[in-house]
């Protein structure tokens, strides 16, 4: 991942705060499914916005779906990290 803007976490932060939200209504697992999607639907239009047609977006769709799940990767094994070393401060 590039170096985060300044208010990076701040919008990261906004989203959590939504989800959270949702947790009194539903179980995490179904809050956890729904984020999943909104950020594939989202980036799917991000996505979409950079070619001039959809032709030209199902060439790029496997190197579009490698670039997002590479990114997720990344993101998902520093957060674990982070769970990881603060384990018993971030569950209590």
């Amino acid at each position: 991942m590039a170096e985060p803007d300044e208010h990076f976490f701040n919008r990261a932060d906004e989203h959590i705060n939504l989800s959270n939200k949702q947790l009194s209504e539903v179980d995490r697992g179904k809050v956890s499914a729904s984020m999943m999607y909104a950020v594939a639907r989202f980036n799917s239009w991000v996505s979409a916005l950079s070619f001039e047609s959809a032709d030209e977006m199902q060439k790029a769709k496997q190197e579009t779906i490698k670039y997002f799940v590479s990114e997720y990767e990344k993101m998902l094994g520093e957060n674990l990290d982070d769970y990881i070393k603060h384990f018993d401060k971030y569950t209590k």
